[in-house]
């Protein structure tokens, strides 16, 4: 069972990035997907999130207008999309995926089973 995020890198304010989630060993039909980033010196945050039940979404109130989460489940990948890029954007992001969500709330670390590498995301001119 593994998650691997990708598609990091650095990009100017105002640019976009595209990353994925692609997981193996598991279908990320049954998972609710997650999101998430940690700054240097910062706690972990949810950024978006993605149910499987019936593809709704939810982001933070930060990235809320600019970023988008989808899922392909042909490809068995989520993808976090990221506009109009800003320097507090810049973090270590990470996918995690579980199985259901018990309650404390879908940008709560501990709801994730699973979690990816994480991919570096550094928004600078």
């Amino acid at each position: 069972v593994q998650l691997q995020a990708s598609g990091g890198g650095l990009v100017q304010p105002g640019g976009s990035l595209r990353l994925s989630c692609a997981a193996s060993g598991f279908s990320l039909d049954y998972y609710v997907i997650g999101w998430f980033r940690q700054a240097p010196g910062k706690e972990r945050e949810g950024v978006s999130c993605i149910n499987n039940s019936d593809g709704s979404t939810y982001h933070a109130d930060s990235v809320k207008g600019r970023f988008t989460v989808s899922r392909d489940n042909a490809k068995n990948t989520v993808y976090l999309q990221m506009n109009s890029l800003k320097p507090e954007d810049t973090a270590v992001y990470y996918c995690a995926a579980a199985a259901y969500l018990s309650g404390a709330g879908w940008d709560t670390p501990l709801e994730y089973d699973y979690w990816g590498q994480g991919t570096l995301v550094t928004v600078s001119s």
